[in-house]
């Protein structure tokens, strides 16, 4: 399944973000595409104070301080 996750560089909560994303990818296989806010104004403006962000299916699922939980809930309502 594909995850577009938002974030940018520099930016602590993105990389644990990232390491929850990586942990529920044993389990679901997912194309994490990583896309930098601070590459396009639009997103920017968007997310800049959610980030990170995790969007699957068009669908925002979480964003902030990831929940591995929520996001496992979801994948598996969409399996």
């Amino acid at each position: 399944m594909k995850v577009t996750y938002y974030s940018k560089e520099n930016c602590s909560l993105c990389d644990k973000g990232l390491l929850v994303l990586e942990q529920i990818n044993k389990d679901f296989p997912l194309t994490i595409e990583v896309v930098d806010i601070y590459k396009d104004d639009d997103l920017l403006m968007k997310y800049q104070i959610m980030i990170p962000v995790v969007e699957i299916a068009g669908e925002e699922v979480d964003y902030g301080i990831l929940s591995e939980a929520k996001i496992r809930d979801f994948l598996e309502k969409k399996s």
